[in-house]
């Protein structure tokens, strides 16, 4: 064997280990790697279908999407002309409750109920609970005041409720996410 065939032969082991090395580090780290997929109590959650048949004018209802808390609200028609009689340009986060309601189903109002400010779920689901100066959600924990569109209104809150991909299967039922 020449000094020529050896360098080949030297070559090859070198080139045919660090395949078997990366090879076999790919399949070291794919269990890792795919542990940081959803697990299917997650993917499961992933939407959720909601009757509104049920629930009467001026009620609300909260239901668990992802692990949060999305309140729905079957507003009354003065509680829609209130909310639509704001001037958009004093609010902080300007936006109209025409944006924050699909089009043919302005009664129902669908959002995520966890203040903008610091993660906390605001008061005003339930009757007889707080509901700010403006008649929609009040966080206690530092005092922000949400309107009956979502919108923030007063405190520290930086944003409106944030909205969830939803849409209406039927006039009475409605898929979140």
């Amino acid at each position: 064997m020449n000094e020529g065939q050896k360098i080949d032969r030297r070559n090859f082991l070198y080139v045919a280990s660090t395949v078997a090395a990366a090879t076999g580090g790919i399949f070291a780290t794919w269990p890792l790697i795919d542990s940081f997929n959803p697990s299917a109590d997650i993917l499961s959650l992933s939407s959720v279908e909601v009757d509104l048949s049920f629930i009467k004018t001026g009620q609300a209802i909260t239901v668990k999407w992802q692990g949060k808390p999305v309140f729905i609200r079957h507003r009354t028609m003065e509680e829609i002309a209130h909310a639509r009689s704001v001037d958009v340009s004093e609010l902080k986060d300007p936006e109209t409750d025409e944006d924050r309601v699909r089009n043919g189903h302005e009664e129902w109002l669908v959002m995520i109920g966890i203040c903008t400010h610091l993660g906390c779920i605001p008061l005003g689901q339930k009757p007889g609970s707080l509901k700010g100066d403006y008649g929609g959600w009040f966080c206690p924990c530092h005092g922000s005041h949400y309107d009956m569109a979502g919108r923030i209104r007063k405190g520290p809150a930086p944003r409106n409720l944030e909205l969830p991909e939803y849409e209406f299967l039927t006039d009475m039922y409605i898929r979140i996410g």
